[in-house]
C-alpha cells in the first residue's frame, strides 16, 4: 500500500470510528447489572399460628427498657475523676456512676472543720472565764453582804465597804462579757458547721448516682473530660450515660391511626425481630399511650406511608436473648372481631 495515496478522512477515520463503537459496546455490555433472580435476603414477617387466618392488626416497633431510657446528667460542672460503670453493667439504685473533681469542696470541708475547731475551743475559753467570774461574784456578792449586816459602823472600815462594791461590779463585768464571748463563739460554731453541711452537700452531688437500677447502655465519657451541669450542650451532643430498666425489655409498637380502631387493646401481640421473622415470641399487654403522635418509627419499605399519626402501643417482651434496646421488630396485634377486613395491614408491609 502506498502511504502517500492514503487519504485520512475516507480510509483512516472510518476505520478509528468502528473501533471506538467496537469498544464502546463492549463497556456498556461489561457494565449491564446482573438481572439473575435470587433469594430475597429479608422476607416480610408473616402472621403465624393462631392469627394466620385471623383478624389482626400489624405494626412496628422499637424495643427500649421497661423504664424508658433514662438520660444521666450531672449537677455540677467539673472534670471527671472516676468512673465506676461500663457498658452491659447492672446496676442498683444509688450506686456511684462517676466522680467529678472534688479537690476544691474537700478543701472547704477541712477549712470548715477547723473553724468548727476553733469556735469549740473559743467556747470553752468563754464558758471557763464565765465560772470564774461567777464564782468572783459570789464571793463579792457575800462578802458585802456580811459588811452590810454588821450593825456597827466602826467595825468594819467604809473604804472596805466600797471595795467590795468594786469587786462585784468588777466581777458581774467580767461574766456579761465571757457570755458575750460565748455567743459569739456559738455564732461562729453555727455557721462554721453551716458551712460544712453545705460543702457535704455539694460533695455529694459531685458524684452521680443510680437514680434506679437497671443496665447501663451507653457510656459517653472518659476520666479527664468537663461535664457541664444540666448535661451536655449542643443539639448533637450525647447524654454522658444512657441507663434503663431491661428486666423485663418493653417493645413499644406503632399502630396507624387508620388501624388503631380495630386493634384488640389487651390482647397479647406476636413479635419477630427486624430481619428474622421465622422468630416470634408472645408478648403481654402493658397499656396504649393516651397520645396519638406523628410516626416516627420507619421501615424504608416503598409502600409505607409516613404522612399519618400513630397509636403507640406498649408491651413486655419475655426472657430472651433476641432482643436488644434500640432493635426494630415487627409484630402481629388480634384485631376486634366484626371490626372491619378480616385482615389488617401491616403498617409497612403487606401481610402474607
Amino acid at each position: 500500500m502506498n502511504l502517500r495515496n492514503l487519504n485520512f478522512s475516507r480510509q483512516v477515520l472510518p476505520v478509528i470510528a468502528a473501533i471506538g463503537l467496537i469498544l464502546a459496546a463492549l463497556f456498556v455490555f461489561a457494565g449491564l447489572p446482573d438481572r439473575a433472580l435470587g433469594e430475597a435476603e429479608e422476607e416480610p414477617a408473616p402472621a403465624s399460628g393462631a392469627l394466620a387466618n385471623a383478624p389482626r392488626v400489624a405494626g412496628a416497633g422499637v424495643v427500649e427498657p421497661s423504664s424508658e431510657i433514662v438520660d444521666i446528667g450531672t449537677a455540677v460542672s467539673g472534670l471527671v475523676t472516676r468512673l465506676g460503670v461500663r457498658p452491659g453493667n447492672y446496676v442498683t439504685r444509688g450506686q456511684p456512676l462517676f466522680t467529678v473533681d472534688e479537690r476544691s469542696v474537700r478543701a472547704r470541708i477541712s477549712e470548715t472543720a477547723s473553724a468548727i475547731g476553733e469556735a469549740q475551743a473559743a467556747m470553752a475559753e468563754a464558758e471557763a472565764a464565765i465560772g470564774e467570774a461567777r464564782a468572783a461574784e459570789s464571793t463579792t456578792r457575800q462578802q458585802l453582804a456580811l459588811y452590810r449586816s454588821i450593825s456597827d459602823p466602826a467595825a468594819v472600815s467604809r473604804s472596805e465597804v466600797v471595795r467590795a462594791e468594786g469587786e462585784a461590779v468588777s466581777a458581774r463585768e467580767r461574766r456579761q462579757v465571757a457570755e458575750a464571748r460565748l455567743e459569739a463563739a456559738r455564732a461562729r460554731l453555727q455557721s462554721a458547721r453551716a458551712a460544712q453541711a453545705t460543702a457535704r452537700t455539694e460533695l455529694g452531688r459531685l458524684t452521680v448516682r443510680a437514680p434506679m437500677s437497671g443496665e447501663i447502655l451507653a457510656v459517653n465519657i472518659r476520666p479527664g473530660e468537663f461535664v457541664s451541669a444540666g448535661g451536655p450542650q449542643g443539639g448533637s451532643a450525647e447524654p454522658y450515660i444512657r441507663m434503663g430498666e431491661t428486666r423485663p425489655l418493653h417493645v413499644r409498637i406503632d399502630i396507624d391511626e387508620d388501624e388503631a380502631v380495630r386493634l384488640d387493646l389487651g390482647a397479647p401481640a406476636f413479635v419477630s425481630p427486624r430481619g428474622a421473622a421465622g422468630s416470634q415470641v408472645r408478648a403481654a399487654f402493658v397499656r396504649a399511650e393516651p397520645l396519638v403522635v406523628p410516626k416516627r418509627s420507619l421501615t424504608n419499605s416503598s409502600a409505607e406511608r409516613v404522612d399519618v399519626r400513630v397509636l403507640q402501643v406498649l408491651y413486655a417482651l419475655p426472657s430472651t436473648d433476641m432482643f436488644r434496646v434500640g432493635q426494630q421488630v415487627d409484630a402481629f396485634i388480634p384485631a376486634r372481631r366484626g371490626g372491619g377486613v378480616a385482615q389488617g395491614r401491616a403498617a409497612a408491609k403487606p401481610v402474607q
